[in-house]
């Protein structure tokens, strides 16, 4: 995998070229294609992951996100957004060539988000989650291809599914539309079942109790979470998930603004992590990539580009360069 260091995905801020800048120029071994919720309606995580979705129009309504009868103002917002975004991906990477992570909400987190037209929320209904899944399939792959004709010297598509509430889908925490009760928690095996049809997945959770052994099941080819909310349990899952072959994209740096620790301490978190687990020190530069705990949207600009820029050194170190 060896890919060091990336992002998570949100930047603060509305200029969408200067964010893509700064991903271009801070992480030269995994850049992607950066969010900026800043920019308002639509520009969110799920709106902007709705822009994808085929034939399954959304619009906002006061309790949020829900499903239309036909693409309205809120949709096509969320699509220009997206478009604008990828018009700037085409100018800023011009000449690139190597692997781009992209990202979209996962399927858990949407359908807990998403509001079906007359009802309750999607999650509440198992076939409207089945519908919701194969729509957002297909969207990715379309995503995907777009991206690929406008960079043509990507060499891989890294694929990041944003599950923070996946958590909650899985031991019934999830608010009902009304507010006052709680949805059904929903079987581990129905949450691999969707996950196991998007092509080799990041799956990024930063929220916790991450859910490692059932990801694993999944068959995801990375966990993405929080190394600052991990706990002693947490190793043994962990652990199984690296010896079956998962790697781990490890968030080390606050994602809001705080002192920057040097270096060497960066790298400790990881080191330390990989040395209790028991496996050869040689293996983290390839099993592991270092990111910030969560999304920058909530940073200063200077604060993100300095985070980026420290996590691309400490993975250098870590390769001994």
């Amino acid at each position: 995998m060896s890919f060091g260091a990336s992002g998570v995905g949100s930047h603060p801020g509305e200029d969408h070229f200067e964010a893509l800048r700064v991903v271009f120029g801070e992480l030269p071994d995994l850049p992607y294609l950066p969010e900026l919720p800043a920019r308002g309606v639509g520009a969110d995580l799920v709106g902007r992951t709705a822009a994808l979705l085929v034939e399954l129009p959304v619009e906002v309504q006061p309790s949020g996100w829900r499903l239309a009868s036909r693409p309205g103002r809120d949709h096509r917002r969320a699509v220009d957004h997206l478009a604008r975004d990828l018009d700037g991906l085409e100018e800023v990477a011009d000449g690139y060539e190597g692997p781009l992570k992209l990202q979209v909400c996962g399927p858990w987190t949407l359908a807990a988000a998403i509001e079906l037209r007359h009802g309750d929320k999607m999650l509440s209904d198992q076939g409207a989650v089945r519908d919701l899944t194969a729509s957002l399939v297909q969207g990715v792959t379309d995503h995907v291809e777009s991206v690929r004709r406008r960079v043509p010297g990507v060499t891989e598509i890294v694929l990041q599914l944003d599950e923070p509430g996946l958590p909650g889908v899985l031991t019934g925490t999830v608010p009902t539309a009304s507010g006052f009760g709680r949805l059904a928690p929903v079987e581990e095996w129905r949450a691999e079942e969707a996950l196991r049809l998007f092509p080799d997945p990041v799956v990024h959770c930063c929220a916790p109790r991450v859910p490692i052994a059932m990801l694993r099941r999944a068959g995801v080819r990375a966990v993405s979470l929080d190394a600052s909310m991990l706990s002693r349990r947490d190793e043994e899952p962990i652990g199984e998930a690296i010896e079956a072959g998962v790697n781990f994209f490890l968030g080390v740096l606050p994602g809001l603004d705080s002192s920057l620790p040097d270096v060497k301490m960066i790298a400790k978190t990881a080191t330390d992590l990989w040395q209790r687990l028991g496996f050869a020190a040689e293996d983290l530069q390839n099993r592991v990539v270092l990111t910030p705990t969560c999304g920058l949207a909530g940073a200063s600009p200077a604060y993100a580009k300095a985070a980026l820029g420290r996590l691309r050194e400490t993975a250098k170190a870590l390769r001994g360069d």
